[in-house]
């Protein structure tokens, strides 16, 4: 059986369609028993103030302006402007543990943080951009905990935001792993709750746009409890979009919880680039692990 879905934004997140999913599947398996997280419909709890107060800067909606030799360098235009392949990798337990080693000096950090810099600096380093030249990584953060005061459970319209880190080509292709963490690190812990109130009320200008020019997008899926649906028949032998954009996915693997697979297009011209510097020193096979790239 394969079950296809088209979910608006407006309506739901990630965690919203995962909710509305999960309870669709427990009406069918168990009908005579009440869900187990009741939706939560107050859409107002995230409306803008009145009138709007933004008063934190938004990097994320911040444009970006580069010119190389008088040109002006937009990575989005580049990218559409050719033949995209599909990439997928997937990144065992074993794979993350050796990503996360190569952190030095030694600092903590989750497995999407360590991830997400290793995709981030993979991709800038397979363009080939000039060293000067400033990129954005965007990523999805769920905001529910982050305000004051929490949104209640169940809850399923957008309760995330676009977190946002820049750094210099330079910055993020000659230094360790770290540097990309630390940039994630610091972007998440400013998600405050007024940072969060005052991006809700920026975004009240329908004017607004999210800053894509140089820009590597990553939405987490991987942890969102898709991979355990079950609607009578078994659990997912896979669970992913019906097509690969050059929006970075990270996404669960059917049977194991602590692996992520990476999917991403990128031009057919620096296919082979882009997968040996994901896969570079990670794939070596020790005490009978699997090959870890698809």
């Amino acid at each position: 059986m394969i079950l296809c879905t088209a979910i608006n934004h407006c309506i739901c997140d990630g965690i919203g369609t995962s909710q509305f999913l999960h309870a669709w599947a427990h009406v069918i398996t168990k009908p005579t028993l009440d869900l187990r997280i009741l939706p939560f419909h107050s859409r107002h709890v995230l409306k803008p103030r009145d009138p709007p107060q933004v008063t934190h800067t938004h990097l994320g909606y911040t444009k970006t302006t580069f010119k190389d030799n008088n040109i002006h360098v937009d990575i989005n235009q580049y990218l559409q402007s050719q033949p995209l392949v599909p990439t997928s990798f997937t990144f065992t337990s074993a794979h993350i543990l050796r990503l996360k080693r190569r952190c030095i000096p030694s600092l903590k950090c989750t497995t999407f943080e360590a991830l997400a810099s290793h995709t981030w600096r993979s991709w800038v380093r397979s363009l080939d951009l000039s060293t000067t030249f400033k990129v954005k990584l965007l990523f999805s953060v769920n905001v529910r905990k982050k305000l004051i005061p929490e949104i209640p459970q169940g809850y399923y319209g957008n309760g995330f935001v676009l977190a946002c880190t820049e750094t210099a080509v330079k910055d993020l292709v000659t230094s360790k792993l770290h540097h990309g963490i630390k940039l994630i690190q610091q972007a998440k812990s400013s998600l405050t709750d007024g940072h969060v109130r005052s991006m809700i009320d920026l975004l009240e200008d329908k004017n607004v746009k999210t800053d894509i020019c140089s820009s590597l997008v990553i939405s987490q899926w991987a942890k969102l409890g898709l991979e355990d649906l079950d609607f009578g028949q078994g659990k997912p032998l896979h669970m992913g979009p019906l097509t690969c954009d050059i929006y970075c996915l990270f996404l669960p693997v059917a049977g194991n919880f602590d692996a992520v697979k990476v999917q991403v297009s990128v031009p057919e011209c620096v296919v082979e680039k882009f997968e040996y510097y994901m896969m570079d020193g990670l794939d070596e096979e020790e005490n009978g692990e699997q090959n870890g790239f698809i």
